[in-house]
């Protein structure tokens, strides 16, 4: 999780901007790349999740390794809009194939109901993947230039991802075991009508601010005043601060539901943008955004892997996952693109404020769904 995230996702916010230099493209026709590639894993994440059901995660992530590989290996040569965007669909499919979604939809074939223990700290480990690409991708433009750090994130998803993807990950699968006598039965809803439509809905408007912040993030920080360098340094605080949060979670997960933890998420992330709202944009905000920041999404994140699990069961999660990763990342995918618009064309603080929009109807979302009784 940590190379991979680090790889394909997090090192576009620095690497995207020089793209655009070296090629003269407008930085919004760029950054809709990853709308491209979002779009691209939505349409797809309902079959991976679903292969992942039948056949292991051991095999799909792999190959979505290999996909990745070969995607990042092809960006340099991307001269062409259509080229560009063909590459970033494909980078897309290996997102679907290889983040949390279809880890979650692995751990929960291999340990079943008992898989929240193990999402937890999948995440606890992942939440490093800012801290050490956002500090890597700086360092390596600094040894060679952006061509040659996209054949080394190459290198590292062919030659150390897809190999442990393939030959490290159990092939085992969990076995349904009936209740002992007289043991208390979870309930689960049917995975459908309002209740599904609700969970959809809030995981898609807050990965809306995921996607659209970790992407313009740093680059908001260096236009109102922050210096490159400061900006990066921030950024890394994103990564302590979910883990550290993941701790907490797990800490206290016997006895807190995944829906409370959505919905404690959803109003933290609130209150950050509320400090840029009051406070303005300064190195001391944008710090205490970041950790803020980080800390909700690292909550979300686990809440993207257990609430589902809680509310729906274990039966068929890897299809589940899917479909709700579907809109997740169809909005995910209108997130850099938007922002991007609102930021060329209105305003910094403009976006800033749609982004708490779409993160207020999250938290709306969460608190109307009820728990199964």
């Amino acid at each position: 999780m940590i190379l991979t995230w680090g790889t394909l996702f997090y090192s576009a916010a620095l690497l995207l901007p020089l793209l655009a230099q070296a090629r003269g493209w407008p930085i919004a026709l760029v950054m809709s790349g990853i709308s491209v590639g979002l779009l691209a894993g939505g349409l797809a994440s309902p079959r991976i999740g679903r292969a992942i059901d039948q056949y292991g995660g051991h095999y799909v992530m792999a190959a979505g390794s290999l996909l990745g590989a070969s995607a990042l290996a092809a960006l340099p040569f991307a001269t062409h809009p259509v080229f560009y965007f063909a590459i970033w669909a494909a980078l897309g499919v290996a997102m679907a194939a290889n983040l949390y979604d279809p880890a979650f939809a692995t751990l929960t074939r291999i340990f079943g109901a008992d898989a929240r223990k193990q999402i937890t700290l999948l995440t606890l480990m992942g939440g490093f993947a800012s801290t050490v690409s956002w500090p890597a991708t700086h360092l390596l433009l600094g040894v060679t230039d952006w061509r040659g750090t996209y054949f080394i994130y190459a290198a590292v998803m062919a030659l150390v991802v897809a190999p442990l993807h393939g030959f490290a990950v159990p092939r085992t699968k969990a076995k349904a075991t009936p209740p002992a006598e007289g043991a208390k039965v979870p309930a689960v809803l049917a995975a459908k009508g309002l209740v599904f439509v609700l969970v959809a809905c809030a995981f898609a408007t807050f990965m809306f601010a995921q996607s659209g912040m970790l992407t313009h993030m740093l680059l908001i920080y260096e236009r109102m005043g922050v210096d490159r360098a400061t900006a990066v340094a921030i950024g890394a605080l994103f990564g302590p601060a979910q883990v550290a949060a993941r701790v907490c979670e797990l800490a206290v997960a016997r006895h807190t539901h995944p829906l409370n933890v959505a919905r404690f998420a959803a109003a933290l992330l609130i209150s950050a943008f509320a400090i840029f709202a009051v406070y303005g944009i300064s190195a001391v905000t944008a710090a205490i955004f970041v950790l803020m920041f980080g800390a909700a999404n690292g909550l979300m994140t686990i809440a993207r892997g257990t609430l589902p699990l809680a509310l729906f069961g274990p039966q068929g999660y890897g299809h589940l996952v899917g479909r709700l990763a579907a809109p997740a990342l169809a909005v995910q995918a209108a997130a850099p693109i938007a922002m991007a618009v609102v930021i060329e064309r209105v305003s910094d603080p403009a976006a800033l404020a749609l982004t708490a929009g779409f993160i207020a109807i999250a938290f709306l979302c969460f608190l109307g769904i009820r728990r199964p009784s």
